[in-house]
């Protein structure tokens, strides 16, 4: 279990007895939890025993260590979203890990100190229907997994003795389209503030209402319980990062009611952006005559985002098309459950291709991605729901949604909304309601309600049905109307809708398998193989979605179209289509990275167009096709270049230039008609100017000799959660890529930090992520390193039959 003593203590150097006295006391709830599958009688009560429970740590995921099993949670459905008319059986389609069914979790809360104390308790998340109880006496319920919520546990403590947290979850079969996880997945945290007066979790909200490079007036709004009728001196005080006071108010509120008020005037502002991610805090001290009676602090942003019909989408005064990618929750070989390492190089692989933006799809983000987004200059649309009234699996949200929505979506957006990375609100993906008589009167409730919890932000739908949508009245009443696919349709919603823009919520969707080529190459749809793998020429997509190309030109050429979210950036657990009825496959198949975070071809293309700032060469295939000599094997370019040559074995295959004429060659570079020798294939790449800039080699690579290990960074954190994921390459006695080898690997993780999960990127593998061995996928896959409480040096094995063992030496600290 950690402890943070005082909000403030994280970024200014204010003295531990004053946060102690003054401010409020924040426990991290991460150690000392018990753990059992299965429900049980009485075991909320404090005096159950539960000796023989596991012992596990917050955020825990109980499903993902598996095994995967094709009865999980098998579905006999037809996919509306896939336009199937059929019920046919799906055994993939949530992973098939075994979520489903009851968990509980029990702890001892933290002895305090409760003498004029509010005690908060706040779960970021829990999957699902969320039962809490407090020495036996239940608490209250929450159902939908993916929100934040609290509740006020004061009453129910005893100062005197030992407090036990007890919380029953549930997972129901047909509950989900994707794996949810499963547990507390997220932090749970205890929060003890002033009793008397105090400002309540999300009690402040900062907002920028005048915003330019020359001057910034920030508004802070804060909530004061136990304040009405009070004579309050409030101190409100803008820092940056580094605790320079920039702005600054202090002065007696009388006879208060329920909000405090601010107007900060700041000069020379520095602006948030994904370019520059500038940030600042507000700090809002309460005294009580002389008395400081609380502190509160809210890191936000100074930046301005609008949408027009004239500009498009404007930051900070200046138009960009949005460049985006939609995000699952999952962190793959993890599970559900959050570690902020791996979210961190997430982020990091996304931003490095290019993108500015991610959108939670399709549910309610965590503060710790949200914190990382803030940071690293990413923009998000944060999505609420992927239904409302009508069903698309069984048990799913349909079940709580007129009761629950309301809730739901104001926790949503109480607890994000002070987040400069998020641009706009999703209250809905694909909801059949699109297409029915009711759905414009829901549509507007729900976008009522983020007008009136943030007057700030404008709000989204992802629309698949939009001729409906549009007919109905649904499409037009939306701040902004977002289109998955159809962009056979975006020109004629955009001559009949009144917003005069039109964004990409949802684009794409091209399948591929790391390193799997497949021959002949064609565009295909919904194409599928016996092996359960896509090819990774990037011509493949499902029957309702399509090429890069096709959401790339409409964005280039359609000054309406103000940007796009691709889906997705990551393969996910769950709907592996186009093989949703193929096992073994249970994951998909969308991602731009695979399921181990390895990037695929496709990274390359979408860095070619969206990194502005480095140059990009990738070829494609691999040259290692033992049999086909003689054969024509298409080699494909990826480069920010407008020009490049071929050389196959120093033999020249012709240059090739860009053709904005050509849907298939306006964006990638392409030699059909390449025979097949192994040996070195070259490409040159040249800039406009017709200056060779860059060259690239890949050859023929010979048998299995060695392991290249690259770890992501050197040096954790000794935290017992810090993350390292290292990348196992098999190569040749020359170093080459091995980029056919699925060779059996183990692993083994000595000193300072534990080996935690493996994964290869193949969505047909039943090999479970938490055993120390697996075959390398394509010549890849990643070692994840857990680090351990004590600091010191830690040594990774990897070996393999007829190859070379391999150390890797890290540390922590």
């Amino acid at each position: 279990m950690k402890k943070s003593i005082g909000t403030l203590v994280f970024f200014f150097s204010f003295s531990l007895v004053f946060c102690q006295s003054h401010s409020r006391t924040v426990y991290h709830l991460t150690d000392g939890w018990s753990f059992h599958r299965g429900d049980f009688v009485g075991a909320e009560s404090p005096s159950f025993d539960d000796g023989n429970w596991s012992r596990v740590r917050v955020p825990h995921d109980w499903a993902i260590s598996g095994p995967f099993d094709k009865e999980v949670d098998k579905q006999i459905v037809a996919i509306e979203q896939n336009g199937e008319k059929v019920p046919t059986e799906k055994t993939g389609r949530t992973g098939s890990l075994p979520y489903v069914g009851v968990g509980w979790y029990r702890t001892v809360l933290p002895q305090a100190d409760l003498d004029n104390k509010k005690a908060i308790l706040l779960f970021e998340g829990a999957m699902s229907e969320a039962q809490v109880f407090i020495n036996g006496q239940k608490v209250g319920f929450w159902p939908y997994g993916y929100n934040t919520f609290h509740f006020d546990i004061t009453a129910y403590l005893n100062p005197d003795s030992r407090n036990i947290l007890a919380v029953r979850l549930e997972n129901r079969a047909l509950s989900s389209r994707w794996y949810p996880g499963a547990g507390l997945y997220r932090p749970v945290t205890l929060q003890l503030l002033n009793k008397a007066i105090s400002v309540p979790i999300w009690g402040t909200t900062v907002t920028t209402p005048v915003v330019s490079e020359e001057y910034a007036r920030v508004n802070v709004k804060t909530k004061i319980d136990g304040a009405k009728g009070r004579n309050l001196r409030v101190v409100s005080v803008i820092n940056d990062l580094n605790g320079r006071v920039v702005g600054q108010q202090d002065r007696m509120f009388n006879n208060i009611h329920h909000f405090i008020e601010e107007n900060i005037e700041i000069d020379q502002p520095n602006l948030w952006s994904p370019e520059s991610p500038a940030l600042y805090y507000a700090v809002t001290k309460i005294y009580d005559g002389e008395r400081l009676v609380d502190v509160d602090s809210v890191r936000f942003g100074i930046r301005e985002v609008r949408v027009t019909p004239e500009e498009g989408f404007v930051l900070n005064g200046k138009s960009r098309k949005i460049k985006g990618v939609c995000l699952h929750h999952d962190l793959g070989p993890l599970g559900a459950a959050l570690n902020k390492a791996a979210l961190r190089r997430q982020l990091q692989l996304m931003k490095d291709m290019g993108a500015d933006a991610i959108r939670t799809a399709h549910n309610m983000p965590s503060s710790w991605q949200m914190d990382l987004c803030d940071e690293m200059g990413i923009m998000v649309v944060a999505e609420s729901f992927d239904e409302w009234n009508y069903p698309k699996t069984k048990n799913g949200y349909n079940l709580y949604f007129d009761q629950w929505a309301e809730r739901d979506l104001v926790n949503l957006i109480r607890c994000h909304r002070n987040h400069p990375s998020i641009v706009m609100w999703s209250i809905g993906n694909e909801v059949p309601e699109q297409g029915r008589a009711d759905g414009g009167r829901i549509a507007k409730r729900l976008q009522d309600i983020c007008h009136r919890e943030d007057p700030t932000r404008l709000v989204t739908v992802g629309m698949d049905r939009i001729t409906n949508a549009i007919e109905n009245g649904f499409a037009p009443l939306l701040d902004i109307p977002g289109l998955n696919y159809r962009t056979h349709l975006y020109e004629s919603a955009y001559k009949k809708l009144p917003q005069g823009f039109i964004l990409g919520s949802e684009t794409a969707s091209t399948v591929s398998s790391r390193g799997v080529y497949k021959f002949p190459v064609v565009e295909g749809k919904n194409k599928t193989y016996p092996d359960g793998q896509s090819s990774s020429y990037d011509l493949e997509y499902c029957s309702w979605s399509n090429l890069p190309e096709d959401d790339w030109i409409l964005q280039d050429d359609m000054d309406w179209v103000i940007g796009e979210f691709v889906w997705t950036g990551f393969d996910y657990l769950g709907e592996p289509t186009p093989y949703d009825e193929y096992w073994p496959s249970r994951s998909s198949y969308f991602g731009i990275c695979d399921l181990a975070g390895i990037p695929k071809d496709r990274y390359y293309l979408y860095r070619s167009r969206w990194n502005t700032q480095e140059n990009t060469l990738h070829l494609l295939p691999h040259w290692n096709w033992k049999g086909k000599e003689g054969d024509t094997i298409p080699v494909y370019c990826y480069t920010n270049q407008p020009e490049a040559e071929l050389f196959i074995n120093g033999k020249s295959q012709g240059r090739r230039k860009k053709d904005p004429s050509s849907r298939l060659d306006r964006y990638r570079l392409r030699w059909n008609d390449v025979i097949y020798e192994a040996g070195t294939v070259k490409v040159v790449a040249y800039n406009s100017d017709g200056v060779a800039v860059e060259e690239k080699e890949m050859k023929t690579a010979g048998k299995p000799a060695g392991l290249r290990l690259t770890p992501d960074r050197q040096t954790l954190s000794a935290n017992g959660e810090d993350l390292v994921f290292v990348t196992v390459e098999v190569v040749d006695k020359e170093g080459n890529l091995c980029p056919t080898s699925d060779t059996p690997l183990t692993f083994d993780v000595n000193g300072a930090g534990r080996f935690k999960a493996a994964c290869n990127g193949d969505a047909t593998s039943l090999v479970q992520f938490q055993q120390p061995n697996m075959p390398v996928f394509n010549g890849k896959l990643v070692v994840i390193i857990e680090s351990g409480e004590v600091a010191g040096d830690m040594v990774l094995r990897v070996k393999g039959k007829g190859i070379k063992t391999s150390l890797l030496r890290l540390n922590s600290q």
